[in-house]
């Protein structure tokens, strides 16, 4: 099932297009880099590869909040970094329209040994903020993190909740005209991903699009208007939220 049209509208955040997605990997496994380098220069390093993504073809308006769904190794990730332009795909067509904020994997963008204050500074500088736009934003950023104290130590005392607390909290100081997350809300505890959901529906009700992959099957049929299920890499359906959670529902427990 496909939504496509020829061409990108002037109500389009997103266009994919005969997407597809090749990985070349290593047949076995080498146990170190010299190893590795040694069997490369003898020519004995063989591959194969798979398709991550096969011919995906997506619309996405502005203003949706865009629920992406599949099981472990089903392109999901990958197909958020081929939005987010982490990833150019090996064919086909992506078209986005706006600045991108993405949120692909818990922690991404910062460093261990800094301080959640410096992790804040080097989070938003790598998504394009200036120190002034930065500074005026710090008091709202640590008001919606709720870190407290820890805001001083590294991050690498954080637990895997405030992480992702501190990560979406920067991701959305800014209203981006498109927001990506991967499973942020399964991380934090319940009032935390309550606060998430007010300012996603806010941003969608500002016009600006969320693209949200999520294993909740409510998660995505109450928060999404439409969803898209990938399965080995093969967009198996697109349409109201609702429908393809129930698709998704039988694909994981057959019924």
């Amino acid at each position: 099932m496909s939504n496509l049209s020829p061409e990108p509208q002037n109500d389009t955040a997103i266009f994919l297009s005969g997407v597809s997605v090749r990985y070349r990997l290593p047949s076995e496994k080498v146990a170190t880099l010299k190893e590795y380098m040694i069997r490369v220069i003898q020519g004995k390093v063989r591959y194969h590869s798979f398709m991550a993504l096969k011919d995906v073809n997506l619309v996405v308006k502005k203003g949706e909040i865009f629920g992406v769904l599949g099981r472990n190794g089903a392109g999901k990730s990958t197909l958020l970094k081929v939005i987010s332009r982490v990833l150019i795909p090996t064919q086909g067509r992506v078209w986005i329209n706006g600045m991108v904020s993405p949120l692909l994997e818990l922690g991404a963008g910062f460093h261990p040994e800094l301080t959640g204050m410096e992790n804040i500074h080097l989070n938003a500088t790598l998504l394009g903020h200036s120190r002034k736009e930065i500074q005026q934003k710090i008091p709202e950023i640590l008001d919606f993190a709720e870190i407290g104290e820890f805001i001083e130590a590294p991050l690498r005392t954080y637990s895997s909740g405030m992480v992702a607390r501190l990560g979406f909290s920067v991701a959305t100081a800014w209203r981006p005209d498109i927001l990506v997350l991967d499973e942020v809300l399964s991380v934090g505890d319940a009032a935390f991903a309550q606060k998430c959901t007010e300012r996603m529906r806010s941003f969608r009700e500002s016009g600006a699009t969320v693209l949200l992959v999520s294993h909740s099957i409510d998660t995505v049929r109450s928060l999404c208007q439409r969803a898209l299920l990938l399965e080995h890499g093969n967009v198996l359906e697109i349409g109201p939220a609702s429908e393809v959670s129930e698709k998704y529902s039988q694909l994981l427990f057959g019924k």
